[in-house]
């Protein structure tokens, strides 16, 4: 179960669309900051992206991350999580979007597939939980 203070859980539910920022490593060291959507399995907090991408490439090779979760109507109010990558899987990958899509736009299917692309499901497992 994820760590988390009872003054922040709300900004993990899927009725509040706050965004992560999620922080990967380059090859040489420099970091790489993402906008993304995400949500949890109440374990583990769930993202998707497409394979290829910069930050998929990032942590299939470096999966030490850093992540900060914001309340957009109090932005100074935050979660700062540092974590790993402990599984990626294309196995319900398309799901996973969709539902992330419904969550941050409302529509049933996520609209920017581009053909061929194959969508990506990362565990991230947080090892150290800050709230402010």
């Amino acid at each position: 179960m994820l760590n988390v203070p009872e003054t922040h859980k709300d900004l993990l539910t899927d009725e509040k669309k706050a965004f992560l920022f999620l922080a990967t490593t380059l090859k040489d060291g420099t970091p790489q900051v993402t906008p993304v959507w995400f949500n949890t399995d109440g374990e583990y907090i769930l993202i998707n992206s497409a394979a290829g991408r910069l930050k998929d490439k990032n942590m299939r090779a470096r999966p030490s991350i850093a992540l900060c979760i914001f309340d957009s109507a109090t932005p100074y109010r935050y979660l700062q999580i540092r974590g790993k990558v402990v599984e990626f899987t294309t196995a319900g990958a398309d799901e996973h979007i969709d539902k992330l899509s419904f969550k941050y736009r409302g529509t049933e299917k996520y609209g920017n597939r581009k053909p061929g692309e194959q969508r990506v499901t990362y565990k991230i497992q947080a090892t150290k939980i800050d709230a402010h």
